[in-house]
């Protein structure tokens, strides 16, 4: 400020060589007679740093809209930009933002995790063609009961749609178990093409000496194929592998449960809201029902 008063004291003198003042004083010819236009409009106080920022922001999201966006990540603390704009824009909001400008929000409002969070990632998508084509069946990783026992959830996707056909909170995985749970999603959408189901008991083995299994060969009377994924191989379930890891995070880790029909009504409550509530991206379709064989 001193250097500043002092340059505009010697630059107002009459006869005062202002281009050589602004040689000696150090500073450019422009922004030297910066500190003189002020200082003629609104005195020495106008001599102190200004804020670059600028006055208005026209491309700025709204701070209502930033709210919302907040509001719904908090709802939902899995949901990423795409889903989220998917959210506003069910809502009516005209000019959602992008999904990158949403990242960019969660980030400034520091709810992001993770150490690649929000960075744009190559994939390559693989489904059929229409629903009932091939569903994805596997069981999630069993857990603890608060009440005794272990839950074990059954897990049913259908490839084309990810529509959430079962999700069920099994005591085991025996086959009985799994074909009651089988023979009610049947009667609720039909019977697929094909079941896609992981190595092993009660599914099946491929290329074993004794590949079938009680549950496969009532499903082969059924008319329903049952084929496996590779060995070792849990990318061939993609799908589901990626269902398991949202269910884990949108439920079984943040809360416990004391008997498996506590469990089974969370369950529930949650594959409402991921069929009907949580975006997919553009192929979200209902799966079609067929005839019961």
């Amino acid at each position: 400020m001193e250097r500043r008063e002092e340059f505009v004291r010697l630059a107002r003198l009459p006869g005062a060589n202002r281009a050589e003042l602004c040689r000696r004083f150090g500073v450019s010819r422009s922004n030297g007679y910066k500190w003189l236009r002020r200082f003629e409009t609104d005195g020495t106080t106008a001599l102190a740093e200004r804020s670059r920022r600028p006055e208005s922001s026209p491309g700025r999201t709204p701070w209502w809209l930033e709210a919302r966006v907040l509001a719904v990540r908090s709802e939902n603390p899995t949901w990423g930009g795409r889903k989220i704009r998917r959210v506003l824009e069910t809502e009516g909001v005209a000019s959602a933002p992008s999904p990158s400008t949403i990242t960019e929000i969660l980030r400034r409002g520091g709810v992001l995790d993770g150490p690649r969070a929000g960075e744009r990632r190559a994939w390559t998508r693989f489904e059929h063609a229409e629903p009932n084509l091939l569903w994805q069946m596997d069981f999630k990783g069993h857990f603890a009961l608060q009440g005794g026992g272990r839950c074990h959830p059954l897990t049913i996707l259908d490839d084309h749609s990810r529509y959430a056909l079962e999700v069920g909170a099994c005591g085991d995985e025996q086959t009985q178990t799994v074909r009651a749970r089988l023979t009610e999603v049947f009667r609720r959408h039909g019977l697929p093409r094909r079941i896609l189901a992981d190595n092993g008991p009660p599914w099946g083995t491929a290329g074993a000496d004794t590949p079938h299994t009680a549950l496969s060969v009532w499903l082969l009377d059924l008319d329903v194929g049952l084929v496996h994924g590779r060995p070792y191989h849990p990318q061939t379930q993609g799908k589901d592998e990626r269902f398991h890891r949202t269910l884990k995070a949108d439920v079984i880790a943040r809360q416990s449960f004391d008997t498996l029909d506590k469990a089974q009504a969370a369950f529930e409550a949650w594959r409402a809201l991921y069929n009907e509530r949580r975006p997919h991206g553009p192929s979200t379709t209902r799966p079609r029902a067929h005839a019961t064989a």
